[in-house]
């Protein structure tokens, strides 16, 4: 298991962090790390699954980092899945 640095940015967050991440971690895992970042600090929280894109790919969210081939100082951006958004609070009868 090996450490590897990202360049990394929340869609809508105006920060590009660096993130340090593990090679055997997921798609899932590495979405976490940046959110712990950006998540009720600059950006609110939703109800909807977060996905990873790199090299203008969305990763499955069970792909590692070494699987996906990121190599270290890549940027990902993180971000959420519009398919899944939450609608709690709307009116569904319009």
């Amino acid at each position: 298991m090996a450490t590897v640095p990202l360049q990394a940015a929340f869609r809508r967050d105006f920060v590009t962090l660096l993130v340090f991440v593990d090679d055997e971690d997921t798609m899932d895992v590495v979405a976490q790390k940046v959110a712990d970042h950006v998540i009720n600090r600059r950006l609110p929280s939703r109800n909807a699954r977060m996905r990873v894109r790199y090299n203008q790919q969305v990763l499955s969210p069970d792909q590692t980092v070494a699987q996906a081939g990121i190599p270290p100082m890549s940027f990902v951006e993180v971000f959420y899945d519009a398919g899944e958004r939450s609608h709690a609070g709307m009116d569904r009868g319009s």
